[in-house]
């Protein structure tokens, strides 16, 4: 499984390991044992926020590893409704605390608008701004390595390029076969940000997709595999979450390559306008 041994390389120099581990919706109470069985699996990278509420039990399960600190790649994100300074401050303050660590080596602002505003035509250049500059402090300080954000839009991007001190390394978005935003993928990766691609399995959805399972069935993987694999293709960094030991693994093993004839077809596959129960969260509600 070398892709998790495998670094992209940051704007700002810092190395990022190519696939990381999601904890989303994992309860605290429950993510300590999955990210040690991630790190056991072999991945180096954790990816969490303030939103998730289980900063603690990532940290216990950093506590309790025996890989060292400095090899364990770990990002949080500000939450989505601060947009002021000094709350951005305290919150990234507190973060350090809830993981128990002295720095984290990516923060991201979690959404441009707080979850109850998503999408909904304001943009909070003002308030970002403001969060970014504590952002900036931190990094200084050395308590972030790496900037970035989340969800951003080209407009959300270009306030933080235009009127920010240190630009964003990263791009957290919602990709994956069957949805996957080729013109914000482009700008980003003009501007020298890394799109990370969360929920790359569609939060479960595409997993009965016929045309996609006979896609998987060619290359003698999983679908979750080719999905995974697809978001490598592009350039992308994907992060898939898992609590079955067997697939924390699996989701590890995508060494292959999807030929570029099966890559076109799988990127022109229609856009997927169903996300079942997880419809009603603002980022697959908003697609």
């Amino acid at each position: 499984m070398t892709i998790l041994k495998e670094n992209y390389q940051l704007a700002n120099g810092v190395q990022i390991p190519k696939l990381g581990f999601g904890t989303w919706l994992i309860d605290n109470h429950r993510v300590t044992a999955a990210v040690t069985q991630a790190l056991e699996a072999g991945y180096r990278h954790l990816d969490t926020a303030q939103a998730y509420g289980n900063e603690k039990g990532i940290g216990e399960a950093l506590r309790q590893t025996a890989v060292p600190r400095e090899q364990v790649f770990v990002t949080t994100k500000l939450a989505a409704e601060i947009k002021s300074y000094d709350a951005a401050a305290q919150a990234i303050d507190q973060s350090l605390t809830d993981l128990g660590l002295d720095y984290v080596d990516l923060l991201l602002i979690h959404a441009p608008q707080p979850w109850d505003k998503f999408r909904n035509g304001e943009h909070y250049f003002a308030g970002n701004l403001a969060a970014w500059q504590a952002m900036e402090a931190a990094y200084d300080a050395g308590k972030i390595r790496a900037l970035g954000v989340a969800n951003f839009e080209q407009e959300d991007l270009e306030n933080i390029l235009n009127h920010g001190r240190i630009k964003p390394v990263v791009n957290q978005i919602l990709l994956h076969i069957a949805n996957t935003p080729f013109a914000l993928l482009q700008y980003c990766q003009e501007h020298d940000i890394l799109v990370e691609a969360y929920s790359p399995i569609a939060h479960g959805q595409i997993l009965q997709n016929p045309q996609i399972k006979q896609m998987a069935a060619k290359y003698q993987v999983s679908v979750s595999q080719l999905a995974i694999r697809y978001c490598l293709e592009l350039g992308t960094l994907p992060l898939p979450k898992s609590e079955n030991p067997a697939h924390i693994v699996e989701n590890g093993a995508v060494d292959f390559q999807i030929a570029p004839a099966d890559l076109k077809t799988l990127e022109d596959l229609p856009q997927i306008t169903n996300y079942g129960d997880a419809s009603s969260f603002p980022v697959f509600h908003q697609q």
